[in-house]
């Protein structure tokens, strides 16, 4: 699967409020400690601000903080946030020829449901769900 810079970075800078929370964190700190651009920070922060997965204030004492706990944003949230719907969702996968269509959907369910499954608090943590981890050992399978 592809990740692009755009999620990438999205995650880094929500793992970086989850890792400081309740504290609120300033563009320029996660820019810094994560190597991003910072107007491309502030540009993903504002679009998670609009999305309600984080607050931000202004001031000498502001920044940007997550607006609910870590437990409770899912990598498959921020993955349409920062990029829309994954691959297939709604209908794409109904454009396939016969049984093509349904191992499309199958694919795209299979990944919506490790994204869902899995919150910033397990990436944070390093304790992923079971489901997760058996399927990242078998990593090497893939071809």
């Amino acid at each position: 699967m592809r990740v692009s810079a755009r999620t990438d970075y999205a995650l880094r800078a929500l793992l970086v409020l989850a890792d400081r929370a309740p504290a609120l964190v300033k563009v320029e700190v996660i820019s810094a400690e994560e190597g991003m651009p910072r107007k491309f920070v502030e540009v993903i922060l504002g679009e998670l601000r609009r999305a309600g997965l984080v607050v931000s204030r202004r001031g000498s004492d502001g920044g940007f903080g997550l607006a609910m706990p870590a437990e409770r944003i899912t990598v498959g949230d921020v993955v349409r946030i920062a990029d829309g719907p994954l691959g297939g969702e709604p209908g794409r996968a109904g454009a396939a020829p016969g049984r093509l269509a349904d191992v499309w959907t199958a694919a795209t369910v299979s990944v919506a449901d490790v994204l869902d499954r899995t919150t910033l608090a397990h990436v944070r943590s390093g304790c992923l769900p079971d489901h997760v981890r058996e399927l990242a050992g078998r990593g090497g399978e893939v071809r």
